[in-house]
């Protein structure tokens, strides 16, 4: 299987996303995980990647599990997920009458 996927970025842009839900700013964090506002902001940018120390911080810093770190499936590509959407209905991995009645009621 092959696999396309910017960890870096996908990990960035969930960090960011986490920050900013919990209302710290770069500076705050980076003081409370204990490394500099301009690594936060390369980790966020996905120009760096984290140590397993300062990951372990960052967990505690941002109340969550690792699993809830990671969870950046939803953040791919628009195209990458109308293409996983298609080859799901293609494969008959989905319930189709389900997925249209979520589509329907999102309109």
């Amino acid at each position: 299987m092959e696999n396309n996927l910017d960890i870096k970025g996908l990990l960035g842009k969930r960090i960011k996303e986490l920050r900013t839900e919990r209302k710290l700013t770069q500076e705050k964090l980076s003081e409370i995980v204990g490394f500099g506002q301009r690594t936060l902001s390369k980790l966020e940018r996905g120009k760096t990647f984290i140590t397993a120390e300062h990951l372990a911080k960052l967990l505690t810093a941002l109340d969550v599990g690792i699993e809830d770190l990671f969870n950046f499936g939803y953040l791919q590509e628009k195209e990458a997920i109308k293409d996983e959407l298609i080859d799901a209905i293609k494969h008959e991995k989905i319930d189709v009458t389900t997925l249209y009645r979520i589509y329907k009621s999102l309109k």
